[in-house]
């Protein structure tokens, strides 16, 4: 299967939370899925880690190590798609039609650049995989099928 991840779901294989012993088993590159992810992912992850190490939710040691292990996963393990001048225009026209976040846009107009290069390439689009009800509306909305952690 191919998923399309956002940051809250990445962050759930590193970080113990609800959702994220199914995020891990989706994630761990046995089960042979395909995780396609932003660019901008990887910064939202640090500013999640370094926002726990703030409320004491993880300590500096343990942030040190988490930041290692997505570091080596995060080109080996995930696709990235890149910020480009064309997902600044279709994030602007998501946030036209969506009440989404900015950076909840950007991973959404990655999303859809994703799919449009898997469907010229013959295969079926990626499901999309948030735990932000908002996020994951704005999703549907745009034809995606989707999942959240949080109920698994």
């Amino acid at each position: 299967m191919v998923y399309y991840a956002d940051t809250s779901v990445l962050v759930k294989r590193h970080v113990p939370e609800t959702g994220s012993a199914w995020t891990r088993s989706l994630t761990r590159p046995s089960a042979g899925h395909t995780i396609i992810t932003a660019q901008i992912s990887l910064v939202e992850i640090y500013s999640t880690l370094n926002r726990r190490v703030r409320e004491k939710s993880i300590s500096a040691t343990k942030y040190a190590r988490l930041v290692a292990v997505v570091n080596r996963n995060w080109s080996a393990q995930y696709e990235i798609v890149e910020m480009k001048s064309l997902l600044v225009d279709e994030t602007r026209a998501l946030l036209e039609r969506h009440p989404l976040r900015a950076y909840d846009a950007i991973q959404l107009a990655s999303a859809m650049h994703a799919n449009r290069i898997l469907k010229a390439a013959g295969k079926p689009p990626p499901i999309f995989l948030s735990a932000d009800l908002r996020l994951l509306t704005a999703a549907q909305a745009e034809g995606f099928a989707t999942d959240d952690p949080n109920l698994h």
